[in-house]
């Protein structure tokens, strides 16, 4: 817990610099086809009306259209709009070839999901002055040697929280400075639930207290915040929200997995539960991949009438497919026994409990087994070697058992809120 004191510690300069990519997703799919720039446009995970918006263009977020519209919704809204399926290896590739662009201009302190990013300033840049010539470098970086088509909005402010703040007042294409002797300023001209953090329970919990406005939670103490919050969390807050330069506190990886909503020819149990099996067998890759064993595994399914289930298995620490693969099996099931779905829309895998090798107390029977300890081995060699393999020569060049082909390609490999794949999960 870090120790938050009366004085507040807050830096007359610009310290940090927010960048915040675009309707990244769908500026991606307008740079690869010129053909698509100034047209309404949505990047779908599959192409069916029934399904969601995950990105829009800014041509098609001014017909109303958003992430989790639904497309027959978005049709009407909008009869022009182009659907284009998601093509999750490219907004990695572009995500990195962005991440050098902007390192050529400014150190980058932390990637905070795929088309979030922050700098923790130079002394020599910090001033309004240096900082504006900074961003308008980084822009023009952007334009000429990643594409026309990918526009950020740029925040710059004392802190990153405020930072961050300002790249969402303007866009596209956006340059906002909260300097610390203007707050609060634009502050009060926002909602709530447009400051990092506060989403709409933690507004409803906001609401209770008597705090309805941001010019109302300025007034409060910090000892009030943080009783709203029920933690220290609330006291950060509110000094972050006065430009206070509070670092980070550090979070550790608590699981590995992947999900996929299903295509519908891919909703019969007996499909679905293949796709299981490749979801299971690519998290596997990750924790090997990422050093991990896990003790833990998750099934969750969610049936096309919307029934829900999940149900989890306690294991020995472990890396390799196979002994996940039976604890697929045996959940499956458990699923089909208790659930008897028809058809089923989403399944979800999910590895917990992650420890490396040095953590791992080994049981003694395990130890002391040889059987075990050769059947052991045999399955690490095998599993290293089906990785090997799809490496070297693509994803899914060798697997176990069949593994059904999606709309979209890469089964289980998406890009999620502070998640952004590696470009080997791509060949798992």
């Amino acid at each position: 817990m870090i120790n938050i004191k009366n004085t507040l510690p807050v830096a007359a300069d610009l310290k940090w610099l927010f960048l915040d990519l675009n309707s990244y997703f769908a500026s991606v799919e307008q740079q690869d086809n010129p053909a698509l720039i100034g047209r309404p446009v949505a990047v779908v995970p599959m192409m069916t009306d029934a399904t969601c918006a995950i990105a829009a263009s800014y041509e098609a977020k001014a017909y109303g259209i958003k992430t989790g519209t639904k497309i027959y919704e978005a049709k009407a809204k909008c009869p022009d709009l182009v659907c284009v399926l998601a093509r999750h290896d490219r907004y990695v590739y572009y995500h990195h070839k962005i991440v050098e662009e902007i390192a050529r201009h400014t150190p980058i302190n932390k990637v905070w999901s795929i088309d979030e990013l922050s700098s923790r300033l130079p002394p020599n840049k910090r001033s309004v002055e240096a900082a504006i010539a900074l961003a308008h470098r980084i822009k023009k970086g952007l334009r000429e040697n990643i594409g026309p088509a990918i526009r950020a909005s740029i925040g710059l402010a004392p802190n990153g929280f405020l930072a961050k703040v300002a790249t969402d007042m303007e866009k596209p294409d956006g340059l906002v400075i909260l300097h610390q002797d203007h707050l609060p300023g634009r502050l009060f001209d926002l909602s709530l639930t447009d400051l990092p953090g506060i989403n709409t329970n933690m507004e409803r919990r906001l609401f209770r207290a008597g705090i309805r406005t941001v010019e109302q939670f300025w007034n409060v103490s910090p000892k009030h915040a943080r009783k709203v919050w029920g933690s220290v969390s609330g006291e950060r807050f509110w000094y972050n929200l006065r430009g206070a330069d509070i670092p980070d506190q550090k979070t550790q990886r608590g699981m590995i997995g992947h999900s996929r909503v299903l295509d519908p020819d891919l909703r019969p149990p007996d499909m679905a539960r293949l796709v299981a099996r490749r979801l299971t067998n690519k998290a596997a890759a990750r924790l090997r991949r990422e050093n991990y064993h896990a003790t833990s595994f998750v099934l969750s399914v969610r049936s096309l009438s919307g029934e829900k289930w999940a149900k989890q298995i306690s294991v020995s620490p472990a890396q390799v497919n196979f002994m996940f693969l039976k604890a697929l099996d045996d959940l499956w099931a458990a699923m089909m026994l208790e659930l008897k779905p028809a058809r089923l829309k989403k399944i979800s895998v999910t590895y917990s409990g992650l420890c490396t090798t040095d953590e791992i107390t080994p049981d003694l029977f395990d130890t002391a087994s040889e059987d075990f300890q050769g059947l052991k081995k045999k399955n690490e060699k095998l599993s290293s070697l089906i990785d090997q393999v799809n490496q070297r020569y693509g994803a899914e060049a060798l697997q176990i058992g069949f593994s059904p082909k999606t709309q979209a390609g890469h089964v289980g490999t998406k890009i999620a809120f502070s998640r952004i794949p590696d470009v080997a999960e791509f060949q798992e």
